[in-house]
């Protein structure tokens, strides 16, 4: 029977470490999964195994927990998010970048056998293709946070490279679930609107009707993420982020779906800044060398997604 990885996650009570924390406690063990957040416990949704409470930018708390569990894979969620990160730069290149930077390092000098790192489609930018969006293109974010998370892709395959560490990425589209509603993002009306139109019947939406975006639910992220972290690595053909993608949507498009379950709903829309971010973004992506390389497949299209998601907002 092959060895239990000792697991940690950075950021574990996010809008993604809640649920994946729960997928990784039922694959390898409630006690082989170490949660951490900055935020105390009581946010954290895997409260019944270990957690403890850690500020990324501290290497030298992040170096004592790899010891104390004898960590051996480190997912790296912890961040701040594009709309967030652009009213404090600073603070977010040093939580997005050096705070990576440096888990890094100590990574490698503890030997820790394997590393994930969340992209996302901030990387791209006006230069990028915004119709089937090629994994290998013209990257020149808009956004501080969409230059931290490039900026990792290239500082993941240099360790890669030069160190031999494993580290693996997925470059997240606008990620939709129930359970926390996200802060911070451009893509957040796509969570939001349902919570709206569930409890006030109306959503003011922050973009313009026929604004574009990639998107993915949650399930298909837990599956890309662990998926990604299974394979072999003679499967893997890069250590920079894998292009990911369930379904794209416009505004528009998610509320006309949600009619059908909420035919009173009605929406307005007040672009504001992070419509100039939206647009810098692809449309849609080409997600094929992930495929090719580690089978990656959605299993919910927008239409699934919402009916599921129907079920879940109270």
């Amino acid at each position: 029977m092959e060895k239990q990885p000792k697991v940690l996650v950075t950021g574990s009570g996010g809008q993604i470490g809640t649920e994946l924390v729960r997928a990784l406690r039922s694959m390898h063990g409630t006690e082989n999964v170490l949660s951490t957040d900055l935020i105390p416990r009581d946010r954290d949704e895997g409260a019944e195994g270990p957690f403890a409470q850690l500020d990324v930018t501290d290497t030298e708390s992040f170096v004592a927990l790899l010891e104390e569990h004898k960590i051996n894979h480190v997912y790296h969620l912890a961040a701040l998010l594009s709309s967030k990160g652009e009213k404090n730069i600073d603070l977010t290149w040093n939580i997005n970048f050096e705070a990576h930077r440096k888990l890094l390092a100590a990574c490698y000098s503890h030997n820790v056998d394997r590393v994930f790192f969340p992209s996302t489609i901030g990387v791209y930018g006006p230069t990028t293709p915004r119709q089937m969006t090629p994994q290998f293109t013209s990257f020149q974010p808009s956004t501080v946070y969409g230059i931290t998370k490039i900026t990792g892709e290239l500082w993941n395959q240099y360790y890669k490279s030069r160190y031999g560490l494993d580290v693996r990425s997925l470059r997240y589209p606008g990620v939709i679930s129930y359970e926390v509603i996200p802060e911070g993002g451009t893509t957040d009306f796509s969570v939001e609107m349902f919570f709206e139109l569930k409890r006030k019947g109306h959503y003011v939406c922050y973009l313009k009707k026929d604004t574009r975006l990639p998107m993915i639910y949650m399930p298909d992220v837990i599956k890309a993420t662990l998926g990604l972290m299974q394979a072999e690595v003679h499967q893997l053909s890069t250590s920079m982020g894998y292009n990911l993608s369930g379904f794209s949507l416009t505004p528009a498009e998610l509320f006309e779906e949600l009619q059908r379950y909420y035919p009173e709903a009605t929406i307005s829309y007040e672009p504001d800044a992070r419509q100039q971010i939206a647009d810098s973004w692809s449309e849609t992506i080409d997600d094929r060398t992930a495929s090719d390389d580690w089978g990656w497949q959605p299993d919910y299209n927008m239409q699934g997604m919402v009916k599921d998601m129907v079920k879940h907002v109270v």
